[in-house]
């Protein structure tokens, strides 16, 4: 048994892995297998398809993240004042950090492979997330919703999307920005900086007003 738990987890690592740099679709089953030192039987014995596997590496993640992050938000619905748009968003930060007890570089890990999934159109991750996240994504969305009555739904479904993909974009340049901003503005920045910077720009550009 140990030595089956032994084989998944070394899969799971290797495509983890090789996901994050260079892709799901630039990624084959030849190479995991090569990484992980196994053959294609386990990881058919394991996953049984390349889409369950991507799934399960994700869910490595969500797991952890999903369930606190709409904890954080729950806290925030239930205070006394009502939360701002800001608020709401620096709520997620530090789920997010706390992936990074999961493993080294968990936090940048993960939003590189959410990343790959939105530049990627893994659409079966999107049916994946929603079908076993979706409580939590809508106590999200109901929260941010809350906060910026004036938007329309139609518009607040945009304003999301455009939003994921500033933090997709922020995180794969996130260490070509550092290096530009040490060099030229004397900055030196973590991963939980960059995430603070970048909730301001996206608080506001969910809740401005729409042009009539």
């Amino acid at each position: 048994m140990a030595s089956r738990s032994d084989t998944k987890t070394r899969i799971l690592d290797a495509a983890e892995k090789l996901f994050a740099e260079r892709g799901f679709s630039e990624t084959s089953l030849r190479l995991i297998t090569s990484k992980a030192e196994v053959n294609l039987a386990s990881v058919n014995y394991h996953f049984g398809s390349k889409k369950e596997l991507i799934r399960a590496v994700l869910a490595r993640y969500l797991d952890v993240f999903m369930p606190a992050a709409s904890n954080q938000v729950n806290q925030l619905n239930t205070a006394p004042t009502k939360a701002t748009l800001e608020e709401i968003l620096s709520s997620l930060v530090d789920p997010l950090l706390d992936l990074n007890a999961l493993r080294a570089g968990g936090t940048s890990i993960f939003l590189q492979l959410l990343g790959r999934g939105y530049i990627e159109s893994q659409g079966h991750l999107r049916w994946f997330i929603t079908t076993h996240y979706g409580q939590h994504l809508d106590a999200f969305i109901k929260a941010v919703s809350a906060s910026a009555p004036h938007i329309p739904p139609a518009e607040m479904f945009w304003r999301l999307h455009f939003t994921l993909g500033t933090i997709v974009f922020t995180m794969a340049s996130a260490d070509a920005l550092n290096d530009i901003a040490a060099a030229e503005f004397g900055e030196h920045n973590d991963i939980e900086a960059v995430i603070r910077k970048v909730i301001p720009y996206m608080a506001a550009g969910i809740s401005v007003p729409v042009n009539s």
